[in-house]
């Protein structure tokens, strides 16, 4: 598609793992258009956070391709920003510092450094943190902080590997919120992992439910129910029933195939 903001052409991916290969993705067709939240959705060892890298440039396909803004994913690049379960902040930088760091790196004066951290800095109600450390902050506040290290750079792709899985119900649904009013200001390209099926309908314009082992696309669907979303509502809740018995279905596949090969071992 000439309009793809992300393309990915039958991607293939293969681990040599035990002097045996795994194939973790088959034959993965893919188009994103600009602006669009897409959730790759599906149990553990689906392949989920193995596209996600490819697309990061992380870990190239063994074969097919995936082109960013009609240039071929070579590697990492400024124009696809990654935001890990981990945070991944350095301890010894305070707050502002962190969401600064990539802005010194790439030469920015340091006018400009400051003025865009404090911009994001009251965007995602970090102002009264900007001196602490990550030691200092809560698990929520730590991947606020993460997430503006990423849109400091202003990358027009947001690439998410499952941000908020480690968090409480209550901060998870906050940041959620955040994520939905920050991708509606900004326009960015979102592609979020999770196995979490009511946090996909609730974020995503799109769900991708992808199959065990190798990861295929087993479902590409298209989520039109109105913004906010309300989990309690009957549209939301039949649409939870059909993806649970999709990944349900995967899920019981890869507990077969654990089974098989606990009887072989």
């Amino acid at each position: 598609m000439a309009d793809a903001h992300i393309l990915v052409e039958n991607v293939s991916k293969v681990f040599s793992a035990g002097g045996r290969d795994v194939a973790a993705l088959l034959d993965i067709d893919l188009a994103i258009p600009p602006g669009q939240f897409v959730c790759l959705l599906g149990p553990s060892g689906c392949g989920k956070s193995t596209l996600l890298n490819a697309i990061a440039g992380f870990a190239p396909p063994t074969r097919g391709r995936v082109l960013a803004g009609g240039v071929p994913v070579a590697g990492p690049g400024p124009e696809r920003g990654m935001v890990f379960q981990e945070y991944a902040l350095f301890p010894w930088m305070t707050v502002a510092q962190n969401i600064g760091f990539g802005l010194e790196i790439k030469g920015m004066a340091r006018g400009q450094v400051a003025a865009r951290v404090a911009g994001l800095l009251e965007l995602l109600a970090l102002e009264d943190f900007a001196r602490r450390y990550p030691k200092d902050l809560s698990g929520g506040m730590r991947q606020r902080v993460a997430i503006a290290r990423v849109l400091a750079l202003d990358s027009p792709v947001l690439l998410m590997d499952e941000p908020f899985g480690a968090l409480d119900a209550l901060t998870r649904r906050n940041l959620q919120d955040e994520l939905l009013r920050i991708w509606a200001a900004w326009k960015k390209t979102v592609v979020f992992v999770t196995h979490s099926i009511e946090e996909a309908i609730y974020l995503a314009d799109r769900i991708v439910v992808m199959t065990y082992r190798p990861g295929t696309v087993k479902r590409d669907m298209r989520v039109d129910l109105p913004r906010l979303r309300d989990p309690a509502a009957p549209e939301f809740n039949a649409l939870k029933r059909e993806l649970g018995m999709l990944v349900m279905e995967e899920q019981q596949r890869h507990h077969a195939a654990e089974m098989r090969a606990a009887a072989v071992d």
